[in-house]
């Protein structure tokens, strides 16, 4: 590939981002070599040390990003002050349209979970659990309010985010069913678990 122009900053910095994100996607981060990488983005190998120190930073780096965007827009699409039902209906609809546009960020934040060394897998997990914090919280005080049949939240919750982020992996653009048409079908199929009449 020719060099990129300007290859310094910030530029280049989001072009290797682009180019491992893709990268790890396709081959797995183990078969990922920065060589091969330098190569994707158009700058020699020992270039790259100008942007990363190593491959796990660039990991952590996409898989980090990944989860702080997607708790914040969690967060946003959760309508505040709404009953529980109506809040669950919120978050269904992000999880749904988030996981099926951004299917590398989540396959690769899924699979190599187990690639990331100790400390930067301690601050995923934790981002994680924030996540799924957010619907376990839903699903308590739709219990209190008797809105929700949820006696376990925890594992309610994990059973639906188990449903909901599977999609990624089935999930094709231009298929039968639109992305609003996915979304209401995988609404009902929880509401119709466990909201109550």
């Amino acid at each position: 590939m020719a060099r990129t122009a300007g290859s310094h900053g910030p530029r280049t910095m989001e072009a290797i981002r682009k180019a491992a994100l893709t990268l790890i996607f396709k081959k797995g981060y183990e078969a990922l070599t920065l060589r091969e990488l330098a190569d994707a983005v158009g700058i020699q190998p020992g270039s790259l040390y100008n942007h990363v120190r190593n491959k796990q930073d660039i990991l952590f780096d996409l898989v980090q990003e990944h989860m702080v965007l997607l708790l914040a827009e969690a967060k946003a699409a959760i309508p505040p002050g709404q009953p529980p039902k109506a809040q669950l209906e919120g978050f269904i609809t992000f999880h749904v349209l988030y996981h099926i546009t951004r299917r590398e960020q989540v396959f690769i934040a899924n699979s190599e979970l187990r690639s990331l060394e100790p400390a930067n897998h301690a601050t995923i997990v934790g981002l994680r659990r924030d996540y799924e914090g957010l619907l376990i919280d839903i699903l308590r005080r739709g219990r209190e309010d008797g809105s929700l049949r949820a006696d376990e939240p925890t594992i309610t919750a994990y059973a639906i985010l188990s449903m909901l982020t599977g999609i990624c992996t089935w999930y094709q653009p231009g298929g039968r069913k639109s992305a609003e048409q996915l979304v209401a079908l995988h609404r009902d199929l929880i509401l119709s678990g466990i909201a109550t009449r």
